[in-house]
């Protein structure tokens, strides 16, 4: 597989590459992302080899990193319109301004507007609701994003780490209101944390959203350089924002290097090949600070796991979900249901009755 191999996102015409190359260490003003001149060569790199698909945010280095991809895009001999962009909005980046963030049509429209601006364009192919504003209606923040859609401003909508429930409820109104639909869902997702298997990701994939896991390698900890008893070279300013492996993290991270011996390729690669092959995963979210970094991570792309070493890392991964996806597995054969399974288990059938 390459970054051309093209895949339609959710249920849209809009094609994207399957690792879509994330902005947010996109700048150095909280300490330890990567400076304007390696954050572009990270993206030429990545668009050299077929890649279209870059996501960022308003509040990743506080509005820098949009600036940052707005300026490479704004050079000559870069086509804006074979990139998708995407960015989100909900933080607020104007302290004491009770509008300046949150999913309210006054709040979304300025930053919207705001995105533009930085990123230096006059559309943004997918824009994200970055968070859930349990203050405003949903309606108002829908009903807000189409008609920003209706103007041309944004072309999509997405939502990033939104209840299931609640995202749910968004798609149900939006589709009987003939409004945009959300056509992809963020999530956290790797070997380290799959609780979103419980209800977000067969919740996506119901509803028509295509699944785009971010934190594929956890914050770092799945990239190779973590081992039981040393940290190995570990970046210790970063290891100061997300804290160190637990116990049963080292059991998951040593099946992981042993199937990266097996398979030749590095942890990192091998982490994001298992989370890029799971049920309902459109394109999966990548980061560096390091144009190595990013290139490791491109290796993922050829990694080739047999159904053993995938049920190796599924068994040592395996979640404890919350109420009711464990009970629910068990309904499809007690009802008679041919089924189809994930890791095993039996997770959704159709009737024999039906047929």
């Amino acid at each position: 597989m390459s970054l051309d191999h093209y895949v339609t996102l959710g249920r849209s015409g809009l094609r994207v590459s399957p690792l879509c190359l994330g902005a947010m260490t996109f700048g150095e003003d909280f300490g330890w992302g990567a400076s304007p001149e390696d954050s572009h060569a990270m993206l030429a790199e990545y668009l050299d080899r077929g890649g279209n698909f870059i996501d960022t945010a308003n509040i990743y280095t506080a509005g820098h990193s949009e600036k940052i991809v707005g300026d490479y895009f704004s050079k000559e001999n870069v086509r804006r319109d074979h990139a998708v962009i995407s960015t989100k909005f909900f933080c607020n980046l104007f302290q004491g301004d009770p509008n300046g963030g949150g999913a309210g049509r006054k709040a979304l429209i300025q930053q919207c507007e705001a995105s533009l601006r930085r990123l230096r364009t006059d559309y943004i192919d997918i824009y994200w609701l970055h968070n859930w504003d349990q203050t405003a209606p949903i309606e108002e923040t829908l009903r807000g994003l189409d008609d920003l859609v209706t103007s041309g401003k944004i072309r999509y909508v997405g939502f990033s780490d939104i209840p299931a429930w609640k995202t749910a409820e968004a798609q149900t109104i939006a589709q009987f209101r003939g409004w945009a639909p959300i056509i992809a869902l963020q999530l956290e997702y790797s070997l380290l944390e799959r609780t979103s298997e419980g209800e977000l990701i067969p919740m996506a994939q119901s509803m028509g959203m295509g699944v785009m896991p971010w934190s594929p390698l956890k914050s770092g900890f799945l990239s190779g350089k973590f081992r039981r008893g040393g940290t190995g070279e570990v970046d210790t300013k970063r290891s100061g924002l997300v804290g160190a492996p637990s116990e049963a993290d080292y059991d998951v991270i040593e099946a992981l290097v042993a199937v990266a011996d097996e398979v030749g390729a590095s942890p990192a690669a091998v982490a994001l090949a298992w989370v890029h092959g799971r049920p309902g995963v459109a394109s999966t979210l990548i980061g560096a600070r390091r144009l190595d970094q990013l290139r490791t991570n491109f290796t993922a792309l050829d990694v080739h796991l047999t159904e053993t070493q995938i049920a190796k890392l599924n068994d040592v991964s395996k979640p404890k979900l919350n109420f009711p996806a464990d009970n629910n597995a068990t309904l499809a054969p007690m009802l008679g249901f041919p089924g189809t399974t994930i890791d095993g288990r039996v997770v959704a059938g159709a009737s024999r009755l039906s047929k």
